[in-house]
């Protein structure tokens, strides 16, 4: 895409933003390469004010969460979006509009249809991608017989919204730069859930795809068999067993040999690296995983290289360095294997303090000088093993 192309895309997104009355939201996030926006992440909707329609952009300073509004002429949209943003997304009723700037400089710019609707109230709850009167949301537990969110569920209601939020333009940006096939009836796009458990994020994945109108075959593998029992008859209730499906296997030995996404949401300690392991062996294009605990390099933290010492003192923070090291040193070992990987967060900490997600893209790159050299720094100076290397093919 060249500079012009750039160009148009963002004056599209302007666009999307300020002239059209479908603006429902938008978010800026991610930092391009010798680049550094003033805020992390921007999260802009429309709002109904006594003085007019706004939009309201809110970011975080990593303690509380900032919301200002300007009005639709005031706000500086292409001045912001060339500040240093990697990843911009605009949604309107019924188009997702997403540009990502790769590490390179290059852009890609693509757009595909969703299920977005538009709210202004000043007060209003979020908009959510899920109907929550959707069956499948009864049948796993998440809403109660009326159709409403239980209270005890509103905290992995919203998880499973933001990792869906996540995908489509990820999903979208993939299958424009040619990382992932076009998917069709005959040749639907294939995505495996590793560790479903009770299978919320795999039946919201196979819903909001279908209502994307993505054709798909989704499929769940957790190791106990009731999961899978129980998974199987509620596809069966909704009358969609034949395009998702449920397996009683470990992730290390399942049956199951290709994918074009792999997702894996909060999948405990090592069965994360599992689930790593079992997409990068297969080449799996698209990967998106939330890890859970991080026991496995906690446990090897023997040494510290100072002055790490003064962190690695205190219990609390000790677990939370050996979380970094662990998502780091994976994150690693999948660059070394041709993918490009992104750590993001994906939903706000007071919902859950698990709120890294690993987003990677199988480009089949050759990994830049030194990286080798600078993982096997790492693993010799704090003296650990990741659980991960030792599953990954030869």
């Amino acid at each position: 895409m060249s500079e012009k192309e750039l160009e148009s895309a963002l004056h599209d997104l302007a666009t999307a933003l300020s002239g059209s009355d479908k603006f429902v939201r938008a978010v800026l996030s991610g930092r391009r390469r010798n680049m550094q926006p003033e805020h992390e992440r921007l999260d802009l909707r429309p709002v109904q004010l006594k003085s007019g329609l706004a939009i309201q952009v809110s970011y975080s300073d990593g303690r509380q969460m900032t919301s200002k509004n300007f009005s639709l002429e005031a706000f500086p949209f292409m001045e912001v979006a060339q500040s240093g943003y990697a990843n911009i997304l605009v949604e309107t009723e019924g188009e997702s509009l997403s540009l990502r700037i790769s590490k390179k400089g290059i852009p890609h710019f693509s757009k595909s249809k969703n299920a977005a609707v538009r709210e202004v109230s000043h007060d209003r709850n979020k908009q959510r991608l899920l109907d929550a009167s959707d069956p499948f949301l009864r049948e796993v537990g998440i809403a109660d017989a009326k159709g409403n969110i239980k209270p005890s569920k509103m905290d992995k209601y919203k998880q499973v919204e933001e990792f869906l939020r996540l995908l489509i333009p990820t999903l979208n940006d993939a299958i424009s730069a040619g990382h992932v096939h076009q998917p069709s009836t005959s040749h639907p796009l294939r995505v495996v859930d590793l560790g479903c458990g009770h299978a919320y994020l795999t039946f919201a994945a196979h819903q909001y795809l279908k209502s994307a109108g993505i054709p798909v075959e989704v499929i769940g593998i957790h190791i106990r068999p009731a999961s899978r029992d129980r998974n199987n008859a509620i596809a069966k209730s909704l009358g969609i067993e034949k395009s998702i499906s449920f397996l009683a296997e470990e992730i290390s030995a399942t049956s199951v040999n290709s994918a074009d996404v792999a997702i894996a949401l909060h999948a405990c300690d090592t069965a994360t690296d599992d689930a790593i392991a079992w997409a990068l062996n297969r080449d799996v294009p698209l990967t998106l995983f939330a890890p859970c605990c991080h026991h496995d390099i906690q446990s090897q933290m023997k040494i510290s290289p100072e002055p790490w010492s003064l962190v690695t003192r205190y219990g609390i923070m000790r677990e939370r360095i050996g979380d970094l090291i662990t998502d780091a040193l994976r994150i690693q070992l999948m660059k070394l294997r041709g993918y490009r990987v992104e750590a993001i967060e994906f939903i706000g900490g007071e919902h859950t303090p698990r709120n890294l997600m690993i987003r990677a893209v199988k480009t089949g790159a050759e990994p830049e000088s030194g990286e080798v050299e600078r993982y096997q720094s790492m693993i010799s100076e704090w003296g650990v093993t990741p659980v991960l290397a030792a599953k990954l093919n030869r």
